[in-house]
């Protein structure tokens, strides 16, 4: 029997600069997510549920020399969390939420500790070996 693969749901947290700092000064940011996630998880079978990996990423932040605070990221994963469960029961509490998003040998240990947090999607500091290797020893460290 083979292994079921994983589905993975990316979130973006906005979709172009403007609207992004428009929505998250009006405080609309968990609705936008909420308004992604629930046509991602429509039809999604009982038995694929734990097979599901959700990503979430800042988006408003990329660029624009904002950076989310860890109350911030904890936020965002804590209302995430909760509409998985809401849509999708008690067995998404499993489900890993990857952070994807200013990731950094600094600051790697201190994002993977916080609560929700189950991994990190790690884009630019991947292209750099020492930078990816500080993230994964932070990981590691987690």
């Amino acid at each position: 029997m083979a292994d079921t693969p994983k589905r993975t749901i990316y979130i973006r947290d906005g979709d172009e600069e403007l609207w992004e700092q428009a929505e998250r000064e009006a405080g609309r940011t968990e609705a936008r997510l909420s308004e992604q996630l629930r046509p991602a998880l429509e039809g999604l079978p009982a038995e694929q549920v734990g097979s599901l990996v959700v990503a979430y990423e800042p988006i408003w932040a990329i660029g624009t020399g904002m950076t989310p605070t860890s109350a911030d990221i904890a936020g965002m994963h804590a209302h995430i969390r909760a509409c998985l469960v809401a849509r999708l029961g008690e067995g998404a509490r499993q489900m890993p939420i990857l952070y994807g998003g200013s990731g950094k040998p600094d600051n790697a240990r201190e994002i993977l500790n916080l609560p929700e947090v189950g991994g990190a999607l790690v884009g630019g500091a991947s292209l750099k070996a020492a930078d990816f290797l500080g993230i994964i020893a932070g990981i590691t460290a987690a």
